[in-house]
């Protein structure tokens, strides 16, 4: 637990939280909360490291929010699993935070939301502009229904951050090889095997957690439409499991890794061991998240390196990153959204985006270091083409670990992608049959 009045251990960290439960929000009891002085206390909760972009600038945040209010923030950095963990529990008592990041998605912020724990944001919505900030793929995350399903409904959430899912590349390897970025899925295919050919394997991948996934969902995206994510992942339709997107998606994986582009080795590994080995110069391509960025550009120190989107003009993996959440027991609610929307200032995304995170209303002028710039150019990219597609493990809370074991079924010959596909499909629908019955 950390706070800019004193600094306490994890083993008192639930005593802590309830001595600043008493003492939050003098004038708030009645849960309205107060509109700034002296005697306000806002209690924020969040799981960022404090070097992290989001950690960065929402320290300046809080320091500009008690400046301009007279209020006093009670900070408290608790870990993701600890919020997700205890959030039904700590967020129903005298113990929840006036605002707190939380975890996007239906079996997250959705669940607190139908379960009445969570404030509706509609009018602050209104009064900040907020909506006008956020681009629509960014907005289905922070709004849910009454069932907690995601993309309509009632805003509980303002993400102030984007994430998504790009090439990374090893320059120096690149031009060793004679081959420049691809512009196109044919043209990447053709960089691939210019690798495969010089006896390297081109991709850095791992099977046992997300990369593969994420690589398989944008290969089913390359044949995809929007109305076919919101199949997927909002249920607005059925998905056909054996149709051109799958099939595209599935049988690419296999065809990649007997051609020598993905190792059948990725089987076994981890996601830390596929950005470790880019890290390493090991392998010329990593594709994944872009929250490899600021840990790439402190630790990689033997090439250049550069990123780029999945070639030609589709979607990919991403998403707004997790939310500003304001609980229905916060004391301080309206000093809450005051808090929020300091933290979508163009000076404060600003300093994200120099941070290397990739804020969501940032001015890209203001952006200086130049991997930052090309990192949120890519993700500004994605939003005005309406690319943002979500992740592959969303619409079921098993599905993460069953797509993993899928893949990892297809990487080393023990299923046919027609039979990975059957698999996954079972699934995916009785997983989805839990959710909508």
């Amino acid at each position: 637990m950390r706070s800019k009045k004193l600094t306490i251990t994890a083993a008192t960290a639930v005593s802590a939280a309830l001595v600043l439960s008493a003492c939050g929000g003098s004038d708030g009891d009645d849960g309205a909360g107060g509109d700034g002085g002296s005697g306000d206390v806002l209690r924020v909760w969040h799981f960022e490291n404090p070097d992290s972009a989001m950690g960065v600038a929402w320290d300046e945040a809080m320091r500009v929010f008690e400046e301009e209010t007279g209020a006093t923030v009670e900070f408290e950095e608790r870990s993701f699993e600890q919020i997700r963990q205890t959030a039904s529990q700590v967020l129903n008592s005298d113990q929840a935070p006036d605002v707190l990041e939380y975890n996007k998605g239906n079996a997250t912020a959705g669940l607190l939301s139908s379960q009445g724990l969570l404030r509706p944001l509609d009018d602050a919505v209104a009064e900040y502009g907020w909506d006008d900030m956020l681009a629509p793929a960014l907005q289905t995350t922070a709004r849910y229904d009454e069932n907690g399903i995601m993309g309509s409904g009632s805003w509980f959430g303002v993400p102030t951050y984007g994430e998504f899912v790009q090439v990374y590349y090893n320059k120096d390897m690149f031009a060793e090889a004679g081959v420049e970025v691809p512009t196109t899925l044919e043209e990447f295919e053709q960089v691939l095997q210019t690798f495969a050919d010089q006896g390297l394997t081109p991709l850095s991948e791992a099977a046992a957690e997300y990369p593969l996934g994420q690589l398989w969902y944008q290969l089913a995206l390359t044949e995809a439409d929007r109305d076919w994510v919101d199949a997927y992942q909002l249920y607005t339709d059925e998905v056909d499991w054996q149709g051109p997107e799958v099939t595209f998606a599935t049988e690419t994986i296999a065809d990649w890794t007997d051609k020598g582009y993905i190792s059948t080795d990725a089987t076994g590994l981890a996601a830390e061991d596929a950005g470790v080995a880019f890290i390493n110069g090991t392998y010329p391509i990593f594709f994944s998240g872009s929250w490899w960025h600021g840990r790439f550009d402190t630790e990689i120190t033997g090439f250049e390196w550069g990123t780029f989107l999945f070639p030609g003009e589709g979607m990919s993996p991403g998403s707004a990153g997790n939310m500003w959440v304001i609980p229905e027991r916060a004391q301080n609610a309206e000093l809450a959204e005051q808090f929020i929307d300091i933290t979508m200032r163009p000076e404060i995304q600003a300093l994200m985006g120099n941070s290397g995170g990739v804020p969501v209303a940032a001015d890209p002028a203001d952006i200086e270091d130049e991997l930052s710039a090309e990192l949120i150019a890519n993700f500004n990219t994605l939003n005005e083409r309406d690319g943002i597609a979500f992740y592959p493990d969303w619409p079921t809370p098993t599905f993460y670990d069953e797509l993993n074991a899928g893949l990892q079924e297809l990487l080393n010959g023990t299923k046919s992608p027609a039979e990975v596909q059957d698999q996954l499909g079972q699934q995916y629908q009785a997983g989805i049959a839990d959710i909508v019955g």
